[in-house]
């Protein structure tokens, strides 16, 4: 799809100046990814950053033993922090990013990064608002797991969820819940069940309603 200036304008209507959105046509990609695609590994060097315009994307961090644990989402107009991190000191990724559902985005190569940083006021705004945002997210995972208990974490991840997509009925299995707040999914699946019985949510096969 051809980034023109008319879809550039309808999306990013007065967050970025007029030669800014014009060099975005002519250096960012287009991309539509489906539910499960991994745009980002650990290890890898990030060769862009995306914009996000519809859709989410889960941001992981893992472990030494694999094991992964959620950091936050990404929803539209959001960019990923640790992504301009990683551009900006030339580090190698140090998170998974998986599309949680169908997500369109402009991917935007790493060298335009930083130059239109120190080109461009809106850019660099929207580069620390992007901070700001995503630090504020990790303070809210660290309070998650410091302050409240378990069965607090997943209805709060639930709510996430379903606030992400605009929807009160998602597909999720037990083991990817329980990937995302790093434990067991037997664990998951008990505390699903009481959930269940005190009316929060109603279970079917890989399917969770929030009520």
């Amino acid at each position: 799809m051809q980034l023109d200036i008319e879809f550039l304008h309808s999306r990013f209507n007065g967050l970025f100046e007029l030669n800014l959105l014009k060099e975005l046509g002519q250096v960012g990609t287009y991309m539509e990814i489906e539910e499960g695609h991994v745009l980002m590994r650990p290890g890898a060097y990030i060769r862009s950053v995306p914009i996000i315009l519809s859709g989410s994307i889960k941001i992981l961090r893992s472990d030494t033993d694999g094991r992964e644990a959620l950091l936050y989402y990404l929803g539209g107009m959001d960019s990923c922090a640790m992504s301009l991190t990683c551009c900006l000191n030339r580090r190698k990724s140090e998170i998974t990013a998986v599309a949680e559902e169908k997500t369109k985005l402009i991917s935007v190569p790493v060298e335009k990064v930083e130059e239109w940083v120190s080109k461009y006021s809106s850019w660099k705004q929207f580069v620390f608002a992007t901070y700001q945002k995503r630090f504020d997210d990790l303070l809210g995972a660290i309070d998650q797991i410091a302050f409240r208990k378990l069965d607090e974490r997943l209805l709060s991840l639930l709510q996430r969820k379903s606030k992400q997509c605009g929807c009160s009925v998602f597909t999720v299995t037990h083991e990817e819940i329980a990937g995302e707040l790093a434990t067991s999914r037997e664990v998951i699946s008990r505390l699903l069940k009481q959930l269940e019985k005190l009316g929060r949510v109603k279970l079917s096969r890989n399917k969770i309603e929030l009520m």
